[in-house]
């Protein structure tokens, strides 16, 4: 079983960085974890070569990510919310899955066959909500071929970080128990 978990977060003991580490202790099989903030890909820069052509004209770390994406059986997006959105770096890195899109769109091919299964991880404090992060990541999961099955929240961050955040901490046990279930 492979994961594959898109963090968001620039920080590694933040509230996201809390609740994604325990979702790694308790996963089976091979977890891989991708920083945004520290990727060395750029984000989708509309040249339009991936509406003729399979593929992305860029070449970066996006590459080893675009096949992993297709090898996982499990993938997670997991951001701190921004002014209600999933974090600036994990968007202009998966603006990169325009590629996915355009695929199959464009040239009519099924980029991604294998089916997966998609959550989501949000974190946040103030009074912004997580509704439009959701769907936000509902939308990328759907492009990887990821059906959402669980979205855990821990807002109010401010006055109640994640670390004690004990329904956040058991609905990302809940998480880890679907996840490492085989279809």
């Amino acid at each position: 079983m492979k994961t594959l978990i898109f963090n968001g977060s620039p920080r590694e003991d933040g509230c996201t960085a809390y609740l994604v580490n325990l979702l790694k202790e308790n996963l089976k099989g091979e977890v891989r974890a991708i920083r945004a903030y520290f990727v060395a890909a750029g984000p989708c820069n509309d040249c339009r070569y991936c509406w003729e052509n399979f593929g992305c004209l860029m070449r970066d770390e996006m590459q080893e990510i675009y096949e992993y994406i297709k090898e996982s059986d499990n993938i997670v997006i997991a951001s701190p919310l921004q002014f209600a959105e999933l974090a600036g770096a994990l968007l202009s890195l998966l603006s990169r899955l325009q590629m996915f899109y355009s695929a199959e769109h464009y040239l009519k091919i099924k980029p991604i066959p294998k089916e997966k299964k998609g959550a989501i991880i949000l974190c946040g404090g103030g009074s912004g909500g997580a509704d439009k992060a959701e769907g936000t990541a509902k939308l990328l999961l759907k492009t990887m071929n990821a059906n959402h099955i669980k979205t855990i929240s821990s807002l109010y961050t401010d006055t109640l970080p994640a670390d004690r955040d004990e329904t956040a901490a058991g609905g990302v046990i809940e998480l880890a128990v679907k996840l490492n279930k085989m279809k």
